[in-house]
């Protein structure tokens, strides 16, 4: 089962979006991930250029600030010196990317995307140290005193901060699509693992036109 045939179905085709109870997150806009040169980002490109994430961020959030929903900014932990040192339980994907230091504080591959990354007005999330924006920051907090209702997610990486976020939100009882053409991952096997897990917890999975289409006019 994959997005295509999920989003052209059911609830997904009657959604609407209040700009007022809706928010956008853009999970982990750092140059080591979206910039040519960063530390990840030819780790992600094959897969950002099937999907069209670039372009198709482009094209949506814009819209998004342009209708007035706000934009929350889901970071990950940015890489410090001995991060995780004396931890009792680091697993297989942390240490094995650790000597990467990706993110890392006072990098230029710890920035913000230019282009992607916040503007005046956006909420910055504090940092998630794996995959959950929620676990162990005040992204919930944070959504309940704007009075979201709605979250939309979109950037990196499908199948680890994107899923682990949406899921958990779901959990929370937020309302969660899902924009499979506005995200990559680290391989195709990794969007196929999303596409699959996704009816599991999203309430709405749409590519990026079908999003603007069921977006508030202007």
């Amino acid at each position: 089962m994959g997005f295509a045939c999920i989003s052209t179905k059911g609830i997904a085709m009657t959604e609407t979006y209040a700009a007022d109870r809706t928010a956008l997150l853009i999970v982990d806009p750092y140059n080591d991930f979206m910039s040519e040169g960063g530390k990840l980002y030819e780790a992600i490109k094959p897969t950002a250029d099937t999907s069209g994430l670039f372009s198709n961020m482009r094209r949506l959030i814009p819209a998004i600030r342009e209708l007035g929903i706000q934009v929350f900014i889901v970071p990950h932990h940015r890489a410090c010196d001995h991060d995780h040192l004396e931890w009792q339980h680091v697993n297989m994907f942390i240490a094995k990317t650790e000597p990467m230091r990706a993110f890392e504080v006072g990098s230029w591959g710890g920035e913000f995307n230019e282009e992607f990354g916040p503007r005046a007005g956006d909420v910055i999330v504090k940092e998630h140290w794996a995959q959950n924006g929620f676990a162990n920051t005040d992204l919930d907090m944070l959504l309940k005193q704007h009075g979201i209702q709605k979250i939309i997610l979109v950037g990196l990486i499908a199948n680890s901060c994107i899923e682990a976020t949406a899921r958990y939100g779901m959990e929370l009882g937020y309302h969660v699509t899902l924009v499979p053409d506005a995200t990559a991952a680290f391989s195709p096997e990794g969007m196929v693992a999303a596409a699959e897990n996704a009816p599991m917890f999203a309430h709405a999975i749409l590519s990026t036109s079908e999003l603007l289409e069921r977006l508030p006019a202007t």
